[in-house]
């Protein structure tokens, strides 16, 4: 039996993570999920998988080599999965501390139990941030340099190095997965997507920071997780993908929709769209634009995302607002 640990497996992508990849292997798996549960993650995204004799939940920070090190012993993961990070921009620009020591030095714990455990396969789940703003018609593909513009993206990019030192340095395997922006049912408020329906539940409007024209690519969550899967099992060491699904957004023109459709689910009743948002001062260091380049993981792994945008949306809309849709 093949041992997977997830590592931040309660937060959004992870727990979507743990629950595709027991939908889609055999019983040959088992899954150790090691979560520290900060603010982000949360256990009841997995409650229907917590009588599975193939799952494990450890609360444990990756920060605690001594601890991270027992794990290892006791368990013997054969891959390792890295969702553990501290994710949220404003959160970094307010105070970096805790994004160096999650994003930079538990990869670096993680890296050495796992060089330590002679793994199969380690992956770093990334982010298009490392590569910073995309110009115009720009498209960042995998060798791409990194030029993060705030210090969740820098932290990201340097545990990206770090990653990568390991396989130069004692030919670990490794994997680097970089991904757009991730939606889907389960999200922390904090995000995007959620925090705009939250706010137009509550009747409130929606703050939407400088003219609104930032441009984000959008990832279903499903479709990022089956990529992973696809990474973990058929990547080649030492490479990086990247994960997008072409579904570029204003921002202002993503929350235009959210109005859209949650007016349809009660029919006209949130009022005139210029009393739903609220522009406020931009962020500091507010990339423009992100955009990445996918074709590698598309022809060389055959992913395909396969959850329509819109329809996407909608469903995610429906899930945040139940009630919204009777």
């Amino acid at each position: 039996m093949n041992t997977i640990m997830v590592t931040g497996g309660a937060g959004f992508i992870g727990s979507h993570f743990i629950k595709s990849i027991l939908s889609s292997v055999d019983d040959s798996i088992k899954i150790v999920n090691v979560d520290k549960l900060t603010y982000a993650g949360n256990l009841n995204n997995l409650s229907d998988i917590d009588d599975r004799i193939d799952y494990i939940f450890l609360r444990q920070d990756i920060c605690d080599y001594n601890e991270m090190k027992k794990i290892f012993g006791s368990f013997r993961p054969d891959y390792i999965i890295n969702f553990a990070a501290e994710t949220h921009v404003d959160r970094s620009i307010a105070d970096s501390n805790e994004f160096i020591r999650s994003n930079v030095m538990g990869v670096q714990i993680l890296l050495q139990c796992a060089l330590d455990s002679s793994i199969k396969k380690f992956v770093q789940v990334s982010t298009d941030e490392v590569y910073g703003p995309a110009y115009d018609g720009e498209s960042f593909t995998e060798k791409a340099p990194l030029s993060p513009r705030n210090p969740y993206g820098a932290s990201k990019a340097a545990a990206d190095l770090l990653v990568l030192s390991f396989y130069s340095t004692y030919g670990l395997p490794v994997n680097i997965s970089r991904c757009t922006n991730n939606y889907g049912m389960g999200q922390h408020g904090e995000k995007f997507i959620p925090k705009a329906i939250a706010h137009l539940l509550k009747g409130k409007a929606i703050p939407i920071y400088g003219d609104g024209r930032q441009i984000r690519d959008w990832l279903y969550v499903e479709d990022h997780c089956r990529a992973l899967g696809s990474i973990l099992f058929k990547g080649m060491p030492g490479e990086i993908y990247n994960i997008s699904a072409y579904n570029p957004v204003e921002n202002i023109e993503l929350i235009k929709l959210i109005i859209k459709y949650m007016n349809d689910m009660q029919e006209g009743s949130l009022g005139q769209l210029k009393h739903l948002i609220a522009f406020v001062e931009d962020r500091k260091g507010h990339d423009r634009r992100y955009s990445i380049n996918s074709e590698k993981i598309r022809t060389d792994l055959g992913w395909e995302p396969l959850m329509p945008f819109e329809k996407g949306l909608y469903d995610t809309i429906r899930w945040y607002g139940k009630d919204l849709a009777k």
